[in-house]
């Protein structure tokens, strides 16, 4: 890890295997309101954006939501989420290994904080990388934008080009390329085609990216 001083992490299929579960109460409500979706289809349609973006494109695909579905939506998942939502094999200990080594550690997600709050606060996480959480919903901006990628880096006294982005959707590939930084994308939880077709650097595991990052 000699030229990494910095890796952000984004939270949602990379810190924790939630995509799933989202999908699943995301797509159940978009089939209520007028657009049958499975989980699956979900996921791959809308991976990565925000949910007002997602809701204007169901919208646009034929759903009939009502003007508060978003806030709707995010206390059905919020509730879901604080009942626990399992973290990644071996992030505990990488995020360990890293700053042992006096590498930094951010999160930077298109979620809300309260979304990351629920997500993290059972594990512990969101209490121990308070202050290195950064939210599109706080930041009028949101991946692929590289602001808040900027912001990470800018909190942490790290230049760009020594951080590394870890995130498991096009929209992290965009906002590292933008923000010209290096990217790692993350298949564990899915997603692999997605990344590929970017061209994207894959692992599919918190020891496969260790040994990734190791090698910088």
């Amino acid at each position: 890890m000699k030229t990494v001083d910095l890796v952000i992490f984004d939270c949602d299929g990379v810190i924790v295997d939630s995509e799933g579960l989202l999908n699943e109460i995301v797509a159940k409500s978009l089939t209520d309101h007028g657009l049958p979706i499975s989980a699956e289809e979900c996921h791959e349609r809308f991976v990565g954006g925000t949910m007002y973006i997602l809701r204007d494109r169901a919208i646009e695909a034929g759903a009939k939501l009502p003007e508060n579905w978003v806030n709707e939506i995010y206390a059905e998942i919020f509730e879901r989420l604080r009942q626990g939502v399992d973290v990644s094999k071996g992030f505990v200990e990488l995020i360990d290994t890293l700053e042992e080594h006096g590498v930094k550690i951010a999160v930077a997600s298109n979620g809300p904080m309260d979304k990351m709050r629920a997500s993290l606060g059972p594990s512990g996480l969101f209490d121990r990388l308070d202050g290195r959480i950064f939210s599109a919903h706080d930041h009028n901006t949101a991946k692929p934008e590289p602001k808040l990628l900027e912001l990470a880096a800018q909190a942490a006294g790290v230049a760009i080009e020594r951080a590394v982005m870890v995130d498991d959707s096009p929209a992290g590939v965009g906002a590292a390329r933008a923000a010209g930084m290096r990217f790692i994308g993350y298949a564990e939880h899915g997603n692999k085609d997605k990344l590929t077709e970017e061209g994207a650097d894959i692992v599919y595991s918190m020891q496969e990216l260790k040994e990734r990052l190791s090698a910088l």
